[in-house]
C-alpha cells in the first residue's frame, strides 16, 4: 500500500458548549457565571436547597454543581446559550413531560432560557421525586 502524504480525515466531536469554569466549589462556578444566567442559577439553587433533604450536600460534579443525597440527586448548569437542569433520571422527565412543556429536554436534561427559570413548584416536584428514587434504592 503506497502511502501518499494525505492524512485520513478524522472526525471531531464538536466541543461542549457547556462553560468550563474549573470550578473547585459552587460558589466559586457560581461566581464565574455571567450575568443574568449566574441571577437564574442561584434561584434555582435556592428552589434545590428548599426541597432537599436537610441532609442534601453540595458539590461539584463532572464539573458542575450538584447536590447529593444518598447518591446524586439533581445537577444545573449553565451553558453557551442555555442553562440547564439535570433530574439525573430520564425517567422523571417522562413522568413529569405535561410539566415541562415549553422547555426542550432530552434523556436527561430539561434547558432553559437564562432569563426564564423553570418553575419554583416544578423544581420542587422533580427534587422530591429524586429523593424519593434515591432513598427507595437505599432500602433495596
Amino acid at each position: 500500500m503506497a502511502v501518499t502524504g494525505k492524512r485520513k480525515a478524522v472526525a471531531r466531536k464538536p466541543p461542549s458548549a457547556r462553560v468550563d469554569f474549573g470550578a473547585k466549589d459552587v460558589d466559586q462556578y457560581l461566581a464565574r457565571v455571567p450575568e443574568p444566567a449566574r441571577t437564574t442559577l442561584q434561584k434555582v439553587r435556592a428552589m434545590i436547597r428548599s426541597a432537599a433533604p436537610p441532609s442534601a450536600t453540595e458539590a461539584i460534579s463532572y464539573g458542575i454543581p450538584a447536590f447529593k443525597h444518598n447518591g446524586l440527586l439533581v445537577a444545573y448548569a449553565a451553558f453557551a446559550n442555555h442553562c440547564s437542569f439535570f433530574p439525573a433520571s430520564g425517567s422523571l422527565i417522562e413522568e413529569f413531560a405535561e410539566n415541562l412543556k415549553g422547555f426542550p429536554s432530552s434523556k436527561g436534561t430539561i434547558r432553559f432560557a437564562p432569563d426564564k427559570p423553570l418553575p419554583a413548584a416544578l423544581v420542587r416536584k422533580l427534587v422530591k421525586a429524586r429523593v424519593a428514587k434515591n432513598e427507595s434504592k437505599k432500602k433495596a
